[in-house]
């Protein structure tokens, strides 16, 4: 079994815990260059909320054109803020099977400051 498919089986273990949870769900994808994160709704089929360093505005905000932990802080607010004019308050966080450090890890604590519960 290589690296991917280890990942992938941890995060279908940790999104069929939040399943069975039926809350809202912060999902966080990381590649190389970018960084993306999406609020799913309890069922998990509509997407409520984004945020990439792809988009426009965050690219034109950042200094660097990549991801990197200074990205990853300004996605976790953004995301946050769009998550509150949603009405969505607490959420569980998906880390799609990345260890739960650098990017993720200030995106998570980001939204947290921002003032996502999870």
């Amino acid at each position: 079994m290589d690296k991917k498919q280890t990942r992938i089986r941890r995060a279908a273990r940790t999104r069929a815990r939040i399943a069975r949870l039926n809350v809202h769900r912060l999902s966080v994808h990381r590649t190389n260059a970018h960084l993306y994160a999406q609020i799913f709704s309890p069922c998990g089929t509509q997407v409520l909320a984004s945020a990439s360093t792809l988009e426009a505005e965050v690219r034109q905000q950042l200094s660097s054109k990549g991801s990197n932990i200074a990205a990853a802080t300004f996605i976790g607010h953004r995301i946050a803020q769009k998550a509150k004019a949603a009405g969505i308050e607490s959420l569980a966080f998906d880390r799609s099977g990345f260890r739960y450090h650098g990017r993720v890890r200030a995106l998570a604590e980001a939204a947290r400051e921002a003032g996502l519960k999870f």
